[in-house]
């Protein structure tokens, strides 16, 4: 009885040996983009001890790699200029081989509904790609809706070549960025959008900052609940990007804001912890650019001017940068603005000028410096305007606050190359100057290169933030 009880354990051993066959995640497959000129970490599963053996055909290089104990084996692989198609052969108890891989640059886009918006949601500026947007060099790997508990080692899609039906799902935005990267750059571009529609910032980042930051917990404590989207800390970190960190990339582009107005108090804090999170996992300072929220009627007052604010703020965080998009908003009824090619093209011209270092790109939005009170008007200083403000005689979008009435005015304004001054007849002691400050308030300045000035107060006093009546 004990011999054939041997032999069953034995044989259950050998079975089960035999079928830890060697494996890879679902983003290491045929048709996907590595990082150029770096290295890029290739892992999976496999039979413990078991040697495999990894070929690249770029530069016909076999390395090695023994899968541990935990079944689990991980190794790093030098890539190229960028080019392609390529392939990787990897032997082990079983063989796989890549194809068409190319090499080039990768780029994570994510946030809520205004990145995840596509052809599906009616956007006339992808339905007119459709019948010209095939492109070999463009690929995308979409993953889907998921929430998980804990971090997750995989995810269930796959890499497509850009054509008229894989663009139809996939994010504008992160498609105008990587049309505008693939042309200027001439390289293959590899987009992998990880967006969720409602979504607040909190879960996106790791559930483990909440359990050690009071501030953030508490904040995290005041969000609504929703039937459409998740809103506790983690679930899609732990689903959606945490199963990614091992795959290089080149940085990310970020849109949302909109679900955390009600938390916004903290967003700045929230915001830059989750920059630095996705970092930290990374094991790289990527770059991470990002969309200002557009206008939008809340229900609360300035609850939207908050988070834009707050996201101006977050600017100052490393290797970061910001579009500003208030000239791009038909209506303020709309959360989602429908020109995502623009927005697009804005995010891809902070990556040509500060990730890829390209020369004479109009990229940053005027931003405010610093006023001067003459009198009965306040002059205005601003950043990025090398050729100052285009010239409009009726400008709108400025308020004015006056020290003796103790009340804000609709302000008057005019030009003065790169500088602006502001004044009302009713303010006779000027004080401070809120320019497209409010939910629903659009300016409407512009730079000569016509990018939008960002929206901006003088002040830093509490504001109103009731329902709006």
């Amino acid at each position: 009885m004990r011999r054939l009880f041997f032999i069953a354990i034995l044989l259950l051993f050998v079975s089960s040996r035999s079928a830890a066959q060697l494996r890879l995640p679902a983003i290491i497959s045929s048709g996907m983009v590595l990082q150029q000129n770096d290295s890029a970490t290739l892992w999976g599963w496999g039979n413990p001890n078991e040697r495999i053996a990894i070929t690249t055909s770029w530069n016909g290089k076999t390395d090695t790699v023994a899968v541990n104990n935990r079944a689990n084996w991980k190794i790093k692989v030098k890539t190229p200029v960028a080019g392609g198609p390529y392939t990787i052969t990897l032997k082990g108890r079983n063989t796989i081989t890549l194809n068409d891989i190319m090499i080039g640059e990768v780029w994570v886009c994510s946030g809520q509904s205004n990145m995840e918006w596509n052809y599906w949601n009616g956007l006339q500026d992808i339905k007119d790609e459709l019948p010209t947007c095939y492109n070999a060099n463009i690929r995308f790997f979409q993953i889907p809706k998921t929430t998980a508990n804990h971090p997750q080692d995989d995810v269930k899609a796959e890499w497509k070549i850009c054509d008229s039906n894989s663009l139809k799902s996939f994010s504008a935005v992160g498609y105008f960025f990587g049309k505008k990267l693939n042309k200027e750059l001439n390289v293959p571009v590899g987009l992998i959008n990880a967006s969720w529609g409602g979504t607040p910032a909190e879960v996106w980042t790791p559930e483990s900052i909440f359990d050690n930051d009071e501030e953030l917990r508490l904040s995290a404590a005041r969000l609504q609940s929703f039937r459409w989207w998740p809103n506790h800390d983690g679930l899609c970190y732990n689903a959606m990007i945490d199963p990614i960190t091992k795959f290089n990339i080149a940085g990310t582009i970020w849109y949302q804001g909109e679900s955390n107005i009600m938390n916004n108090d903290t967003y700045h804090k929230l915001f830059t912890t989750m920059i630095r999170s996705w970092r930290e996992a990374w094991k790289k300072d990527f770059p991470f650019y990002y969309v200002q929220i557009a206008p939008f009627k809340y229900g609360t007052n300035n609850a939207g001017a908050l988070i834009q604010e707050a996201q101006t703020k977050a600017m100052n965080f490393p290797n970061t940068g910001m579009v500003v998009i208030t000239d791009l908003v038909e209506s303020t009824e709309e959360l989602h603005p429908k020109n995502k090619h623009d927005v697009g093209v804005r995010l891809a011209n902070w990556a040509l000028a500060e990730t890829y270092k390209q020369k004479g790109i109009v990229y940053k939005s005027p931003v405010y410096k610093s006023k001067t009170t003459n009198g009965n008007k306040i002059s205005l200083s601003f950043d990025n305007v090398p050729k100052g403000f285009r010239e409009n005689e009726s400008i709108a979008g400025f308020s004015i606050f006056d020290m003796k009435t103790e009340q804000w005015y609709d302000a008057k304004a005019k030009i003065e190359k790169d500088k602006i001054v502001v004044w009302s007849d009713k303010a006779a002691s000027p004080a401070q100057v809120r320019y497209a400050f409010g939910n629903t308030i659009i300016g409407n300045v512009l730079s000569k290169e016509g990018l939008p000035l960002c929206p901006f107060r003088t002040d830093n006093w509490d504001v109103d933030q009731s329902p709006v009546k």
